[in-house]
């Protein structure tokens, strides 16, 4: 028979409070642990329902009850249910999500390509914009789903709602039942943890609850690190490039050559990207942390959109650029990034798909 509330909270309380102490449970004990205001009395006679029904057992005479393997078994399966429902509700917030993926991801290139173009034409010089990148990357919520017999698909939801995707190789065909289970074990154990924060020994518990599927939870996690720990694939902005010729110390063949490659293979300009310092940075010459702009000088500041997401504003020059009208033209535009790009909360997406070649 279907337990009704309150036996289904007092069993609930037995068996917490049984896993806890490793001591059989009286009614005293109950009536602290629930919110139901009932009487000893009234729950001894609740108990003594439960022990009928097999939900809970007597060792001793006169002594509290311990849960039964039924008890256990409706338990598990209670809470099996809850973290399902909890879940269906995630994949639907996903869902809603990935479909406003696309439009807010060409938003931001569109926004931030516009203001590097922009930034370029009214200081003459070259300009870079790197995209939006959250300072610590916390797990929101983790979905599993299989997109054939050899691959599943993990989706990652960061913290500022970033979306990143990985394809996962599997060697065996994972059914729903044990996707459910992986599922529930990656949300209960990763949600609201960092990079820095998943250490061995959640690994090594995560690994040993997942029994025959070990193997599967080290690639996962594995596959959550590269995706999330990754930063090689950060977008940057450029425009102005071909504004270097327009100075003779940097025109020559040579150095040209250099910064132009520089541009076009951006790489090398995440170097710009401050680590610790934010604001306003200016380099001037060898300070520049870049070679190939040692004859140079950059001027870099970090701006911020929303729930924590922050890029960087750079402009390569001339050391003789006017350092005042680029220092004013820089400011400018982070003001307008901040201002421009604003959504209501409910509406918050940014993505990136790591599992891209």
């Amino acid at each position: 028979m279907e337990l009704d509330e309150r036996k289904m909270k007092i069993l609930k309380a037995i068996i917490k409070n049984y896993l806890e102490t490793g001591e059989p449970v009286g009614s005293r004990t109950i009536s602290k642990y629930t919110d139901l205001n009932l009487s000893s009395a009234t729950i001894r006679n609740e108990m003594a329902d439960l022990e009928e029904l097999g939900y809970i057992l007597q060792p001793h005479t006169s002594a509290g009850r311990i849960p039964s393997d039924k008890g256990y078994r409706l338990y598990v399966d209670d809470m099996m249910h809850e973290k399902e429902k909890e879940l269906k509700e995630k994949e639907t917030e996903v869902d809603e999500m990935k479909e406003f993926l696309i439009e807010k991801v060409d938003r931001v290139e569109t926004l931030l390509q516009s203001m590097a173009k922009t930034l370029a034409t009214n200081t003459n010089y070259a300009t870079m914009i790197t995209g939006p990148q959250i300072q610590q990357h916390k797990i929101k919520f983790i979905q599993l789903s299989q997109v054939d017999e050899e691959k599943l698909l993990c989706v990652m939801v960061l913290e500022g709602n970033i979306i990143k995707n990985k394809i996962i190789p599997v060697e065996d065909y994972i059914d729903s039942e044990i996707l459910l289970k992986l599922n529930i074990l990656l949300n209960s154990s990763l949600n609201g943890l960092s990079i820095e924060d998943i250490n061995l020994g959640i690994i090594s518990k995560m690994t040993m609850q997942a029994g025959n599927h070990s193997e599967l939870v080290r690639n996962i996690l594995d596959a959550v690190a590269e995706a999330i720990g990754n930063e090689e694939n950060m977008p940057i902005y450029t425009s102005g490039a071909t504004n270097i010729f327009k100075y003779p110390e940097l025109s020559d063949s040579e150095n040209a050559s250099r910064l132009i490659s520089t541009f076009e293979e951006k790489q090398l300009l995440t170097s710009l990207v401050p680590v610790h310092n934010e604001g306003i940075q200016v380099y001037i010459g060898d300070e520049t942390p870049v070679n190939t702009m040692k004859d140079c000088s950059v001027i870099t500041a970090t701006y911020e959109l929303e729930d924590g997401l922050k890029g960087t504003i750079g402009i390569i020059g001339p050391k003789r650029m006017d350092y005042e009208k680029a220092l004013e033209a820089i400011t400018s535009v982070k003001e307008k990034l901040k201002s421009v790009y604003h959504t209501p909360k409910e509406n918050h997406v940014r993505g990136e798909d790591s599992g891209k070649e």
